[in-house]
Formats: structure tokens, C-alpha cells, sequence
């Protein structure tokens, strides 16, 4: 038996996906970026007028996206302590994982779910950062 999860309070997912569903005792959460809910704004980023990316902050976008998995952890009735997975998507490796790592580690200090980070071409949105992860409840 499974139960689809939707946070009020996470940024709308862009596609046809919830943002979480609960199996068993596990708690499995689709890709979460830094976007903020009811906008389209992304932190840490700034485009021009073809949404193009020219500038962005790795670590205001870091900061962002570790807020929005953890509102829908507790949304869902989990917690940050209790996330056992977490697949971490960078754009651009090379400049952003130094930053990325730092910022991880201050988040990660108490819990230390299993880790992959994985450098992409790009991601659906003008964002440098997503998180895929899997927690318990």
C-alpha cells in the first residue's frame, strides 16, 4: 500500500508527480530543487528574458533546496534526521562541489544518510542543484 504525499508549503512540482509517496515505512521524494512555492522564482539565480541562466549562486540555491526537502519531510510526518538516501544532481561539478560539500556537511552533522552526487548536462528548470532522496517515517 502506498500514499501519495503533496506539501502545501514545497514549491509545485513541474510535471505530473507528487511531491512525495509514502511505502511502507519509507518515504520516497521526487526531485526537489530550490524553487519557492507560489512563484517563479528561483533563489540564487538570475536570467535574462529567455530564462537563460547568467548568474547563480551555488550556495543561496543549496540553502534553498535542503529548506524545501525538509518541509517535505516534516509534511509528510518524517524529519531531516531520518533521511537514509539522498541523490544529489550538480550541473557543474568542477566549480559547484567544493561549495555544495561544505554547505552539506553543516546540514549533515548530527545524520549521515548514504550519499551519490552526480554531475548532469541540465536540469528541467534554470536551477544548478536537485536532490532525489529516501527517508523513514
Amino acid at each position: 500500500m502506498s500514499k501519495v504525499i503533496d506539501s502545501n508549503k514545497a514549491p509545485e512540482p513541474v510535471g505530473m508527480y507528487p511531491h512525495a509517496r509514502k511505502v511502507g515505512n519509507l518515504l520516497f521524494l521526487s526531485g526537489v530543487g530550490p524553487r519557492e512555492r507560489n512563484t517563479k522564482k528561483i533563489p540564487g539565480v538570475e536570467l535574462d528574458e529567455n530564462n537563460n541562466i547568467i548568474s547563480y549562486d551555488i550556495a543561496t540555491q543549496c540553502h534553498s533546496v535542503f529548506n524545501n526537502v525538509k518541509t517535505i519531510l516534516e509534511d509528510a510526518g518524517s524529519s531531516w534526521e531520518n533521511l537514509v538516501d539522498v541523490t544529489v544532481f550538480l550541473t557543474n561539478m568542477k566549480d559547484d562541489f567544493k561549495t555544495y560539500n561544505k554547505i552539506y556537511a553543516e546540514y549533515f552533522k548530527s545524520s549521515m544518510p548514504c550519499r551519490t552526487t552526480i554531475e548532469i548536462n541540465c536540469l528541467p528548470t534554470p536551477i544548478a542543484i536537485e536532490l532525489k532522496c529516501i527517508a523513514i517515517i
